[in-house]
């Protein structure tokens, strides 16, 4: 381990013990916000704290089996070379853990989330490809025990969706759905294709956090154009005759979001409001990492929508995500809900790239 690295995490393991005094003390235990912020921060350094202490004793135990092999018997050698090993592996595998730890994280990995898909090229095709995209996505999140809510939809004329917004509740739901934004293009027989040819077609996903309310982005009121109008779709006489549905334009930027599901005309304004923000807040990240990283190409998508991340090939069985040239023939299971075997291995690939990025830097 560099003795860099080292060095930070001495400095972390002295500040674990520093909060540790710190909450057991009178005053900060009277005081809740601040409390609450030691814990939060306690908790945070728990995990790292925890496997430097094993990476130490993995240490230790190198050094003792050197010693060993130094002035010990050929039986006791022996034994002594085996735990050498075991504990230099040991010791590499929590290096690895331990860089991992240490990587800059995203504040808001641990936000609920939106999770936006829209049918793209390809007609009736790309609404029913979304709808498929949606169903997989709902049965992810019903495995990783997360909650799903429709913010709004647009059904397409043959089933499926032209647009549909939802929000996702659980923890660390942002951080692993994020690797998720961008093209997803299908290749299948359409059932509207009488010759049996295979079409492609195309739908675009964007992830993105939802904001709190004291890290949204200031909008004037007057940047905002909101307008009323009766729901469409089902619902029965209340939707028919209420004007309960919302249209926001955010005027500078030309964003609208519409939300429909609500018999209430506040909630509905309520949760479009939270959808503004979240893109907002997006258009604002995107600019801030265009900048950070014009002078490299990151090697896992940037979440723009004209990124084509990857293709579900029907015919084939197949699907291949295109950051990482990775391809499974076990598309049913994907659509299942199966994605861990997909999403695992970005995310691994992403957090190689800032090993390496720190590497270079240090």
């Amino acid at each position: 381990m560099k003795e860099s690295v080292e060095r930070k995490l001495e400095s972390i393991s002295e500040r674990y013990e520093e909060v540790q005094r710190l909450l057991a003390e009178p005053d900060v235990i009277a005081n809740l916000d601040k409390y609450r912020e030691l814990n939060k921060e306690y908790t945070g350094l728990t995990e790292i704290v925890e496997e430097f202490r094993r990476y130490k004793k993995a240490q230790e135990s190198c050094h003792e089996a050197e010693e060993l092999l130094e002035g010990a018997d050929d039986e006791m050698k022996d034994l002594a070379a085996e735990e050498l090993e075991e504990s230099k592996k040991t010791l590499a595998e929590l290096e690895h853990k331990l860089q991992l730890l240490l990587l800059p994280k995203d504040p808001r990995d641990s936000n609920d989330c939106f999770l936006e898909i829209r049918a793209g090229t390809g007609g009736d095709e790309a609404c029913l490809f979304a709808g498929d995209l949606f169903r997989m996505y709902s049965y992810y999140i019903e495995r990783k025990r997360w909650h799903l809510e429709i913010i709004s939809s647009s059904e397409g004329e043959m089933g499926g969706y032209k647009e549909i917004i939802s929000k996702v509740s659980g923890d660390g739901a942002y951080g692993i759905l994020k690797f998720e934004s961008g093209g997803h293009r299908v290749q299948r027989v359409p059932v509207t294709e009488s010759q049996g040819r295979v079409h492609t077609s195309a739908c675009t996903v964007m992830v993105m956090p939802e904001v709190p309310p004291e890290q949204a982005p200031v909008i004037n009121p007057a940047d905002l154009r909101i307008d009323t109008y009766r729901s469409s779709g089902a619902g029965g006489q209340h939707i028919n005759k209420t004007d309960s549905a919302v249209r926001i334009t955010h005027l500078p930027t030309g964003l609208v979001v519409e939300c429909q599901d609500e018999r209430s005309q506040h909630r509905n304004k309520e949760r479009a409001m939270s959808v503004l923000l979240a893109r907002l807040t997006k258009l604002q990240d995107d600019k801030r990492k265009a900048e950070e990283d014009q002078a490299r190409h990151d090697i896992l998508s940037s979440g723009d929508r004209s990124d084509r991340i990857r293709t579900y090939n029907f015919p084939q069985g197949r699907v291949t995500d295109h950051r990482i040239n990775l391809t499974l023939y076990r598309l049913d299971e994907v659509l299942n809900g199966d994605m861990d075997p997909l999403i695992g291995p970005v995310i691994e690939e992403y957090q190689a790239d800032q090993l390496q990025r720190l590497s270079e830097e240090g």
